[in-house]
């Protein structure tokens, strides 16, 4: 049977970003909850309680009453509050109106904007915790899912956190908060203006970088990995820029079998990663 490499460089349609238009009769506490989904407002009760133990900035919570007095919840609820956060008791309805009918599970929040560690904090972070590092850089993402289910992953194996582009890549919004299920409490994101720089000064480190390409890579299993490591995957449509594989050391590639020719960038930089894990825990 042949064997080819599967494509880091796929076509997932990034989804569109939608805002949230709470109805209203213009009261002043109404227009103060019209927030954009996108940017500022997560929910589920996993994620928010996350984000609750982070001690996180959050803006304000809306919860359902036999929630507010959950013992999960009710001292990390009182303690945001201690903090600013500003706690309302609504029900079912009004939550329903706030999230756009989303599985809310009877709590929301209004988070403060994301804040991104600097390249060189990340890297001193990442060094103090394991004499081999590893960190993901994601080139050039767009959709919010995609980047929250990598986070998710990278969190779980062990990654010591993400380098994004400033531009032309989708940041850290509530839908990636929401995605990644509270990983990014735990798990730093620096966000740089230029990558090919960045990509140099990990070099600097001593880091190796591995790009993921569709064709033409080293087979990923016969890839030793060891040391100080970055991995690199590229954008839904386009993959790695030309640009981004030069400053590589590696290139890599995902063998398959069968006759799906690519993977989702988020299942495909997961199977990288736990090969990555896999040869450090062998």
């Amino acid at each position: 049977m042949s064997i080819k490499p599967s494509k880091f460089n796929h076509q997932d349609k990034p989804q569109k970003q939608k805002s949230i238009k709470l109805k209203s009769k213009q009261s002043n506490n109404d227009r103060s909850e019209k927030t954009r989904e996108d940017d500022d407002l997560i929910y589920g009760r996993h994620t928010v309680q996350a984000a609750l133990k982070s001690e996180r900035s959050l803006n304000r919570i809306w919860v359902i009453p036999p929630l507010r007095y959950d013992p999960r919840f009710h001292t990390l609820l009182n303690e945001a509050k201690a903090r600013g956060t500003i706690v309302d008791e609504v029900d079912d309805r009004r939550l329903d109106q706030i999230t756009h009918r989303k599985n809310h599970q009877g709590i929301a929040a209004q988070i403060s904007p994301y804040e991104y560690k600097d390249l060189d904090e990340l890297i001193s972070q990442a060094k103090s915790k394991t004499d081999q590092p590893i960190l993901l850089v994601a080139d050039g993402l767009n959709d919010p899912h995609n980047l929250g289910a990598i986070i998710r992953t990278a969190e779980a194996l062990g990654v010591q956190g993400l380098i994004i582009p400033q531009r032309r890549a989708v940041g850290i919004t509530s839908t990636v908060t929401k995605v990644a299920a509270g990983a990014l409490e735990n798990f730093p994101v620096a966000r740089v203006t230029n990558l090919s720089r960045a990509l140099d000064e990990l070099k600097k480190e001593k880091f190796w970088i591995y790009g993921t390409v569709a064709d033409d890579g080293e087979l990923i299993h016969t890839v030793k990995f060891t040391g100080a490591i970055v991995l690199v995957v590229g954008s839904e449509a386009e993959g790695l820029s030309l640009l981004t594989q030069k400053n590589c050391d590696f290139l890599i590639s995902i063998p398959m079998s069968g006759n799906t020719s690519s993977l989702n960038v988020s299942v495909a930089t997961g199977m990288a990663l736990y090969e990555i894990h896999r040869q450090r825990w062998s």
